[in-house]
């Protein structure tokens, strides 16, 4: 390989790498004025995307992890990258959205906290809540018994409150 495609899957590998995420989507088709509209949307939910040959993609990926399942991508036809720091699920969501108003748009997969995912997978990851409703919502799980508990114990000291006052009550009428 020439020291300038070297080069370039180093620098493809040290993103894939250095991401938080990075999706890896067909754009065959797609219009020129279609592409600059998906940039803008990801530049909003700081997100990136270039389009490089699937050669060098595919050796960025097995520079990552020789015995990858990057060797099952589709990487044929237009492939381009999609990489990004923050919520992974957002911009999946993006890319999902994009792909139902644009049919030319597909996942071919993905690379997630250093797993690969398959296309099916990075769809998955797209009808996730956001990340802040998730940690939310595990919260409420975790602050369940404790609330159970204390309701609970305030429910007993509750009902002999009751009995008290029927009984205060019931003397006071007397």
């Amino acid at each position: 390989m020439r020291n300038e495609k070297q080069f370039l899957v180093k620098e493809i590998s040290e993103k894939i790498g250095s991401a938080d995420y990075v999706y890896f989507v067909s754009f065959s088709g797609l219009k020129v004025k279609e592409l600059e509209d998906l940039r803008k949307q990801l530049a909003i939910a700081n997100a990136s995307c270039h389009v490089l040959k699937n050669t060098l993609i595919k050796r960025a990926c097995e520079l990552l992890e020789p015995s990858s399942d990057a060797k099952t991508f589709d990487f044929t036809l237009g492939t381009a990258m999609v990489f990004g720091k923050g919520d992974c699920g957002a911009v999946a969501k993006l890319l999902l959205e994009f792909g139902k108003k644009n049919d030319k748009l597909a996942a071919k997969g993905g690379y997630v906290e250093g797993e690969f995912l398959s296309g099916a997978q990075v769809g998955s990851l797209a009808e996730l809540p956001a990340k802040p409703v998730l940690q939310a919502m595990l919260l409420g799980v975790l602050q369940a018994p404790s609330r159970n508990l204390v309701t609970v114990l305030n429910a007993k000291a509750a009902s002999v409150l009751n009995v008290l006052n029927a009984y205060k009550n019931k003397v006071e009428n007397q």
